[in-house]
Formats: structure tokens, C-alpha cells, sequence
């Protein structure tokens, strides 16, 4: 545990927009669940109140808020597809995709949307396939275990994120 002003390597490695390192610029929330199960309302409940605090004091927007999936997709898998990213867009305190016919992009609009959006390709193998998963373990938990090719409702739903939401050089990141 450590104060909100302090740093802490609760993360480890990892971007998010024009963050490098994210360590030196969020604060951490760390959340208990295995991800085979729901997080718990209790947990929830305590999740949004703590969080609604943090993005006040620190003056940190809904669209900073991310999970380790989202900055570290080749080391971490959390928060994990029973996280309830949609509830937290519900209370302002993250984002979700607005439903719609909206047409998407193709393959490389899909990873422009994506760095727009503030994901990093890691540098490993299979990185685009990477972002894709964490893309879809946040945006569209039900499609993340598919592991599939890129598809049209991706396309759709990175571009009306990056509309909505684009990445802000040097921002701060909690999650």
C-alpha cells in the first residue's frame, strides 16, 4: 500500500498514449478477483467510490482510466473479460463504445484507432494480435476468448472510441 503521491512499481512496464512508463505517471488500483467470476457488487461499489476520488483529486479524465491489460498486454491479462468496464462508462468513471451503424475502418485504420486511442504494439512477437485481444478483453469481453481474425464490429467500435476519446499527450493513467 502507498499513498497516492508516492511512486510504486505496481505495474511493471508498460504505455498507454505518449506514456512510456506508465508507473511514473498513474495510480494504481489493485483489484482481487481470479477473472473466472463477476467482481462483486461490495467490491464494485467500493471501486467506484475510490475511483470517483482519485480522477477528482488528480484531475484525471474517464478516458485515462485503464486497465494492465490495456498498457501491458503481453505480460498482463487483468482486469479480465468479468471486469464491468461498461458500468464504469455508466458512472463517468471510464469509457464504452456508443451502440450504432457507425462503419468502421479497415485493417490499418483499425491500428491507427488503436495508437489514437492510446494502446502500444509491445515489442514482441505477435504484438498486433496482442492489442486486438487486450482491444477486445476491454471493449468486447465476450469476443476476447475467440482469439479471432479482426472483424468489422472491432473496426466499428475502435473508431468510435478514437472519435470520441483520442489519447492526450502526457496524460495520467489509473488503473
Amino acid at each position: 500500500m502507498v499513498d497516492e503521491k508516492d511512486r510504486a512499481w505496481h505495474a511493471g512496464l508498460g504505455a498507454w498514449g505518449d506514456v512510456k512508463e506508465v508507473n511514473s505517471r498513474s495510480v494504481g488500483i489493485e483489484l482481487a478477483n481470479t477473472a473466472c467470476h463477476p467482481y462483486p457488487e461490495p467490491q464494485m461499489a467500493v471501486l467506484e467510490d475510490l475511483l470517483s476520488g482519485i480522477l477528482s483529486r488528480w484531475s484525471i479524465p474517464p478516458e485515462r482510466v485503464i486497465g494492465h491489460s490495456d498498457m501491458a498486454p503481453h505480460r498482463k491479462s487483468d482486469p479480465g473479460a468479468r471486469f464491468d468496464w461498461r458500468r464504469l462508462a455508466w458512472r463517468g468513471l471510464a469509457i464504452w463504445p456508443e451502440a450504432g451503424t457507425h462503419e468502421g475502418e479497415d485493417e490499418a485504420g483499425f491500428a491507427a484507432n488503436l495508437e489514437r486511442i492510446g494502446y502500444r504494439a509491445p515489442e514482441v512477437a505477435d504484438a498486433q494480435a496482442l492489442l486486438l485481444w487486450a482491444f477486445r478483453l476491454r471493449f468486447r469481453p465476450w469476443a476476447a476468448e475467440e482469439r479471432g481474425a479482426l472483424d468489422a464490429e472491432d473496426c466499428r467500435i475502435a473508431a468510435d472510441i478514437a472519435r470520441r476519446y483520442p489519447a492526450k499527450n502526457g496524460g495520467s493513467a489509473a488503473g
